[in-house]
């Protein structure tokens, strides 16, 4: 389960992030590209833009359920 204390500090501030348990397998930037990206020097993943709408929602919520370490965070706001 991701930790809000971990999450990484390029996440854009909002519901969803992304915590230090990442292993840049790729699966939340092919779910939700117009969410997440890559931190290329870090190599892993991140939220660059909070979901505007139903369609990138779900598109987030299926990532995180899809995350293999669960390193995708809901906090809730």
């Amino acid at each position: 389960m991701a930790e809000l204390d971990n999450r990484y500090e390029d996440n854009k501030p909002g519901t969803y992030y992304v915590d230090d348990q990442c292993i840049d397998c790729d699966l939340c930037r092919e779910t939700a590209p117009d969410n997440f990206t890559r931190n290329e020097d870090g190599g892993y993943s991140f939220v660059y833009k909070q979901p505007d709408g139903d369609d990138q929602k779900t598109l987030c919520v299926e990532a995180m359920e899809g995350c293999p370490v669960e390193a995708i965070g809901d906090d809730g706001a």
